[in-house]
């Protein structure tokens, strides 16, 4: 899927155009946020964001024969947890129809 990217200073720059407030506190709260969402998710704890979505550890099994996709090598991987991302009824809702637009998805539009 090929879309834009949009960085943390982005992000900081966008509601700085929305709010006028100093972008030095913009990113003050932003870099506060994602770090309360890390160090919750590295407690165990859910993150619940109403109509966005649900931030949740889960459990991914370790194996004995992995491969190590870069050097083909063969390696152990142990029981390990993983960020997963589960999203909202009002983010899946705002992005449902997202494949058929032409400025997010140049091209012939098949996905």
């Amino acid at each position: 899927m090929a879309g834009k990217k949009i960085t943390k200073t982005e992000l900081v720059d966008a509601v700085y155009e929305k709010t006028g407030i100093v972008r030095k506190d913009i990113k003050v709260v932003v870099d506060l946020a994602l770090e309360g969402i890390k160090d919750a998710l590295a407690d165990g704890t859910v993150i619940e964001l109403r109509g966005f979505g649900t931030f949740e550890i889960r459990r991914r099994k370790g194996r004995l024969k992995a491969r190590n996709p870069k050097t083909g090598e063969s390696v152990s991987v142990t029981s390990h947890g993983i960020a997963a991302f589960r999203p909202g009824r009002e983010l899946k809702q705002a992005v449902w129809n997202v494949d058929s637009r032409e400025d997010i998805f140049p091209g012939d539009g098949v996905r």
